[in-house]
């Protein structure tokens, strides 16, 4: 319980202190859609990416904590590591299935915790959708939690310089209304809701 309340804590700081004068004054951040987040029951967020400041960006911006799969080399870093897992980040091998992400994704769900999922699984320069996984729908199968597809637009071309003057992008973060978990985790159920998570996000981006 203690450690529930400091990670809470620091979580609640880092949102207030550092990511919302960064998401409000920098990028001039507004949300769209905010009555499509659920308030009370968890769920998967499945977002496009486009920058490293997604995850703090779209866990204040909705309001709720958030969890997000984080590369595993930066929880080796003292002081962000520390933070990142305070506010419940937790760690993924890239290039490997890794058991033991999916156990602790599935345990923050059942501990009713949302957690946060970028489809393609990397950055993507276009800042759409491309090449989504079927891991989240995976997920929401195994769970029963619904998806909440979300855009965040601009966020791949945050910084621009002209005439070596930056030039900040307005962040805008929409929400589209959730979608039912896949009715099974046959191939064609998995790639029907990942299609249609695609499609969605895509044309909340324009």
């Amino acid at each position: 319980m203690k450690n529930h309340t400091i990670q809470k804590l620091i979580y609640e700081l880092v949102s207030k202190l550092f990511v919302f004068p960064i998401y409000k004054f920098v990028f001039k951040g507004h949300l769209i859609g905010r009555y499509n987040i659920p308030q009370k029951d968890s769920f998967i967020m499945v977002s496009n990416h486009g920058s490293l400041l997604d995850p703090p960006l779209l866990g204040h911006a909705l309001g709720r904590n958030i969890s997000f799969m984080a590369k595993a080399e930066l929880f080796r870093i003292p002081v962000l590591g520390f933070i990142i897992k305070a506010c419940g980040a937790y760690p993924v091998k890239r290039g490997i299935a890794d058991k033991n992400t999916i156990k602790t994704a599935c345990k923050k769900l059942s501990d009713d915790k949302c957690i946060g999922i970028f489809i393609d699984g990397t950055r993507q320069k276009n800042g759409r959708v491309n090449k989504p996984k079927q891991g989240a729908a995976l997920l929401a199968f195994k769970n029963q939690k619904l998806l909440l597809p979300v855009a965040i637009v601009n966020s791949h071309k945050l910084i621009r310089f002209r005439c070596f003057i930056p030039l900040f992008s307005k962040i805008v973060i929409k929400v589209g209304k959730p979608v039912q978990p896949p009715q099974s985790s046959s191939r064609h159920d998995l790639n029907s809701v990942t299609m249609h998570l695609q499609d969605k996000i895509n044309n909340l981006i324009g």
